[in-house]
């Protein structure tokens, strides 16, 4: 088989300021810094190919924390330059999910502890979070070089024509599960054809304004919608995803019926409701479900799941939520880090598991094989993802079968950063009719068609080849 190697590598810092706050925990996000990846591949031959990846450096979701937000944000910049030698220096050809999995497994570690040894300027290290944020335009761009290399859409890669290692190779099975990965590969378990058209879901932060009675008057009047109920109209939406805040019992319950009853109205079908990981038991959880069935027996029929209630550490914390899943699909998310947690994760109740390519791609795909040979649903849930990250971030939820469409938030908050990538693929950067329309993607690796896009790069912030 045809491998290639990362020859050269330009890492850009693009930096993009919200309109609207959008709040994370106790944390408050104005404004992302988003990596992007331009890395050059080569073959024994001498042939050279391109391949790109982006993910939005969400400081506020991958390192929860309260010191300051600068620190943290220069250490993970700083940790892409780290990652950016790494990948360089690894000096090692094959498969993207090969490559992909010797990173994750064995240099990412080890990269991390020397970081937090030497490098960190923030007093406290980076959590392994984080670490998969940084890591994944790295991973996304080797899998895009790779496809494009092959001549092919990069879905068509992960089948035996082009791996060497099938999925047991990767993954075990849980102990109670008669299956085996031997002989399966990662197209095995994906959906072929894929979706073009996605349902889509709308972000209800906890800063955002519901009506018109929360209004301050610091609003933007850029000619996007603010209220909530003005969203609805302007993108026919019929799904909204609900940001609570785990820890204020009447406030979380109050904005659930208040949303729900606002949706309802005009005509939305389904909610989810996001407890931001501050949860510290499902009693908590179960009393709001339940209030809900009882007081408000509609809303709570439209929630479709619940999403990570409890604190990232799934080992650290290992909650029993059948409580919760008896009632109502809860599915991980900043704790599903990997196959082997989505395990644990499975034993102790949940239901499925909301994947996220700023884990990177390999992981994502790898995390979804398991998590569907073993029955759990998944989701593909967003992280605010703008121009090129918008893209492998949908591509994923078009291939794999998920609970409802896929959440996508980045034209709420920061939709002027990707005019260029709208200006080629209008249908994934604006929400119609309640969906995201995927059928301008096309040619090999991610479809980008990046050569179309005009969008003017400035100096790459760090280079580094061989």
């Amino acid at each position: 088989m045809d491998y290639v190697k990362p020859t050269k590598i330009e890492l850009y810092f693009i930096p993009v300021t919200t309109r609207m706050p959008l709040k994370f925990g106790p944390e408050v996000l104005t404004s992302v810094t988003c990596a992007r990846i331009h890395m050059f591949v080569v073959d024994r031959n001498g042939n050279i190919v391109d391949g790109w990846g982006e993910t939005p450096l969400s400081v506020q979701w991958g390192w929860p924390s309260s010191i300051s937000y600068e620190p943290r944000h220069r250490d993970m910049k700083n940790f892409c330059k780290l990652l950016a030698d790494e990948w360089i220096k690894l000096d090692l050809e094959g498969h993207p999910i090969d490559i992909g999995y010797l990173f994750l497994e064995y240099v990412l570690p080890l990269a991390l502890t020397r970081f937090n040894s030497k490098m960190r300027e923030s007093p406290e290290d980076m959590p392994w979070l984080s670490a998969l944020i940084c890591n994944s335009p790295f991973d996304i761009a080797f899998h895009d070089a790779y496809a494009k290399y092959i001549g092919l859409p990069v879905y068509k890669i992960y089948s035996k024509d082009f791996m060497e290692k099938d999925l047991s190779y990767y993954l075990e099975p849980a102990e109670d599960r008669r299956i085996s990965f031997e002989g399966k590969y990662i197209q095995d378990f994906l959906r072929i054809p894929p979706r073009e058209r996605l349902i889509v879901w709308h972000l209800v932060g906890g800063t955002d304004p519901i009506d018109r009675e929360e209004l301050t008057g610091n609003e933007p009047k850029d000619g996007y919608p603010v209220l909530l109920e003005d969203w609805i109209r302007e993108d026919s939406l019929k799904c909204l995803k609900i940001k609570l805040r785990g820890n204020d019992f009447d406030w979380d319950y109050q904005r659930i019926v208040k949303v729900g009853k606002i949706g309802i109205e005009n005509g939305v079908l389904w909610f989810s409701a996001d407890f931001n990981c501050t949860v510290k038991e499902p009693k908590y959880v179960v009393d709001i479900l339940d209030k809900l069935l009882n007081d408000e027996p509609e809303i709570y029929a439209r929630i479709l799941y619940i999403e990570q209630p409890f604190p990232y550490d799934l080992e650290s914390n290992p909650i029993d939520v059948r409580p919760i899943s008896c009632r109502k699909p809860i599915f991980m998310d900043e704790s599903a880090h990997d196959w082997k947690l989505i395990r644990l994760g499975r034993r102790l109740g949940w239901s499925g598991v909301a994947l996220k390519t700023c884990k990177t791609q390999t992981q994502a795909l790898l995390s979804y094989c398991w998590a569907k040979a073993h029955g759990m649903a998944i989701m593909v849930q967003d992280l605010t993802n703008p121009m090129l990250a918008q893209i492998p971030h949908v591509l994923l939820a078009s291939y794999i079968d998920t609970i409802m469409g896929v959440e996508s938030n980045s034209m709420q908050f920061y939709p002027l950063a990707s005019e260029p990538e709208a200006k080629v693929h209008p249908g994934i950067y604006k929400r119609r009719n309640g969906i995201l329309d995927l059928s301008s993607l096309e040619g090999p690796g991610f479809g980008y068609r990046i050569d179309e896009i005009p969008r003017k790069l400035p100096e790459p912030n760090y280079v580094v080849s061989k």
